[in-house]
């Protein structure tokens, strides 16, 4: 399946491309394999926005096409199949079971 991206709201900055530093706040459900369970958010007490270098392979493939489709400035909600997300190891830490469909609302903050 990969990803499917549902636009929340447009952007009005550029589209990151592969290699750069890009910071979002992110929210993701699918806890327990439900998915409107929140596991994880950059939102939450003590956390703060996530960077990563985009179109590396230094996240789950969903967030590195999903975001890479993306504006500054955009939120979107990305549903990634599991071999888009974390697949047959699933992760346990944050109760993502195996082979689980999870949905990532987005913010990108930032690209550089």
């Amino acid at each position: 399946m990969g990803v499917e991206k549902e636009l929340l709201r447009s952007g009005t900055g550029p589209k990151p491309t592969a290699g750069q530093l890009v910071t979002v706040h992110c929210t993701g459900f699918g806890k327990n394999g439900n998915l409107s369970e929140k596991f994880w958010s950059t939102k939450d007490p003590g956390q703060k926005p996530f960077s990563f270098k985009i179109g590396q392979g230094a996240v789950i493939k969903g967030w590195d096409e999903g975001v890479l489709g993306m504006q500054v400035g955009e939120v979107a909600r990305l549903r990634c199949s599991p071999d888009y997300a974390y697949g047959p190891s699933g992760f346990p830490a944050w109760g993502i079971q195996p082979n689980s469909v999870l949905v990532f609302e987005i913010e990108v903050l930032s690209a550089q």
